[in-house]
């Protein structure tokens, strides 16, 4: 990552050499900023796995620790059994013998007071072994709830983003083998559409064609408000040279990617809070730019829904 990072200020020195210091400045906010979302979405998805190992980890040394008192508790419970037995036997004896000498009545009653302060002491050793049972049952139950309440929402999570990914690919049949392609992976549902779908080369108007796809997704998003959509501009590695106002590869991305939520934002159902706009220039790629093929499957825009996470943080934080 940080040899990516490297090669990105490389870049962004070399391609703004020769631009204002004003052009060069917005060039580094706009990287800080990226930069800054890439690490904060990394820490988030790192810290719900974190989370959720710990609660597991918890979950399991709290099972065992269960185990161990109940093991506790029933050879406490054996004890006072047998040392139950032991007293009822003494005082069948104290009753025989007590026809028989003083001096054997007075032991047998030195005996019965010594196993009755051992039978008191287990009992109450008995007793707060059971209450800490208790305590360790319930708290253990309760742990159990929360990571399963917390394993029905992460799989409640996944189903709405495979219902979300069937109703994407659905509406956007007709532009099947047009560059466009719908996948799911890790939890998230992956958009792809090459700019041959939706801009001329070197511009960051969308055609008329491209329009009406993007408005058919976001017809399917509308219906989704609880999903976070982050639109990501790529391109290949050839230099951008088409339009002065433009500084390289990585603003014509991130004028691509805001063209498309201004095409999402028409849609007034769709909350302008869900989107986010990135350009991600040509170091994202998913194919070599060595050749014409690979070159158009990197230059795309890729339209990423993240199911909003707050009611797994809320579960995590209560575990």
């Amino acid at each position: 990552m940080i040899k990516k990072l490297s090669l990105i200020a490389l870049s962004l020195v070399l391609t703004t050499s020769c631009v204002s210091k004003k052009i060069y400045t917005d060039l580094e906010d706009k990287y800080a900023n990226l930069k800054k979302e890439n690490r904060k979405l990394a820490d988030q998805n790192q810290d719900l796995e974190t989370a959720l190992n710990t609660a597991e980890n918890d979950l399991a040394r709290l099972q065992k620790e269960y185990d161990t008192t109940v093991a506790q508790r029933n050879k406490l419970q054996s004890d006072y059994d047998a040392t139950k037995s032991n007293l009822d036997n003494l005082k069948a004896s104290y009753d025989a013998l007590e026809k028989n000498s003083s001096a054997s009545i007075a032991e047998n009653s030195k005996k019965n007071r010594e196993l009755l302060a051992q039978l008191e002491a287990k009992e109450q050793a008995l007793a707060a072994e059971n209450a800490r049972l208790e305590k360790l049952k319930k708290e253990l139950e309760a742990r159990s709830q929360r990571v399963a309440e917390l394993e029905n929402v992460i799989a409640s999570k996944d189903a709405a983003m495979t219902k979300l990914k069937n109703a994407i690919s659905k509406a956007l049949t007709n532009f099947e083998g047009k560059g466009l392609t719908v996948e799911q992976r890790n939890g998230k549902v992956y958009v792809s559409m090459e700019n041959k779908l939706l801009f001329q080369s070197g511009s960051w108007a969308v055609g008329t064609q491209g329009k009406q796809a993007v408005k058919q997704l976001g017809d399917v998003l509308a219906d989704n408000p609880e999903i976070a959509i982050l639109i990501e501009g790529h391109t290949d590695n050839v230099p951008y040279k088409g339009n002065a106002q433009l500084s390289g590869n990585w603003d014509l991305s991130a004028k691509r990617a805001t063209a498309i939520v201004n095409i999402l934002r028409e849609n007034e159902s769709i909350n302008p809070e869900n989107l986010t706009a990135a350009g991600r220039g040509e170091f994202a790629p998913i194919a070599s730019n060595d050749t014409a093929e690979g070159k158009a499957q990197n230059r795309r825009i890729e339209v990423i829904l993240t199911p909003k996470l707050d009611e797994i943080s809320k579960l995590l934080n209560d575990i």
